[in-house]
């Protein structure tokens, strides 16, 4: 799309009436006089439709004390409120250029009978808060499913980076080597109690030798007092 285009759509209104030749109809158009602002209405049969997009235009004729009275309208200005359709007449032309040359009732259009006065609008851009909300949401599940395969794709250079497994190993082996000094440390200290175990048995033992080496020479020199006395 044109930069031009693009400005022009923004400045579109999201609804407009639905207008037709021969309608008369009720404009409201906002006048600013100094600070203050007021709406006009200003009443007349639509005589023709011209242009499209931003310069979409209407023209309204209306008599006023036996003068003829055109106002052209821009549908998407922001000065015109609204248009109120007051009765639907017969036209078999796009442009009614000969309602000009006559005067009272015959510059009139013939009125449909039966006809359903109902002011319709014509959608030209949808509304953002509707569907929009909807795209968002399809935009974010789209979103969700394209970046779970993203998140394996790194989970797998994860496990291939020779780094990480070589960083993984050493740590392994360093944990293994933490056991097994672990484990050195703990059987030399059982070898170590069995040690001091061993060197109390012994001194036990040397110690029931010495007692029992002072009792035997007593024993000796009884004996032989009592023998030198027999004899």
């Amino acid at each position: 799309m044109d930069i031009i285009k693009s400005i022009e759509h923004e400045q579109l209104k999201n609804k407009i009436p639905d207008l037709k030749v021969g309608n008369t109809v009720k404009v409201h158009v906002r006048i600013k006089e100094g600070n203050k602002e007021r709406i006009q209405v200003f009443e007349g049969i639509i005589i023709k439709k011209q242009g499209g997009g931003v310069n979409e235009t209407f023209t309204v004729r209306k008599t006023s004390y036996g003068v003829g009275v055109e106002k052209t309208f821009l549908i998407h200005s922001p000065l015109v409120e609204k248009v109120e359709l007051v009765r639907v007449g017969k036209a078999r032309r796009a442009k009614l250029y000969y309602l000009r040359d006559r005067i009272g009732k015959a510059a009139k259009t013939k009125e449909k009978i039966g006809a359903r006065i109902e002011d319709k609008e014509i959608i030209v851009k949808e509304e953002l808060g509707e569907e929009p909300a909807e795209e968002v949401v399809e935009a974010i599940e789209t979103a969700e499913t394209v970046d779970t395969p993203v998140e394996e794709t790194t989970d797998v250079q994860e496990v291939s980076d020779p780094v990480a497994e070589d960083a993984k190993e050493d740590t392994v082996k360093e944990e293994k080597a933490e056991e097994v000094k672990s484990e050195e440390s703990a059987e030399e200290a059982k070898e170590e109690k069995n040690e001091e175990v061993k060197a109390e048995d012994s001194a036990k033992k040397e110690k029931v030798e010495v007692e029992e080496k002072a009792e035997e020479p007593v024993e000796e020199t009884a004996t032989t007092e009592e023998d030198k006395k027999d004899e």
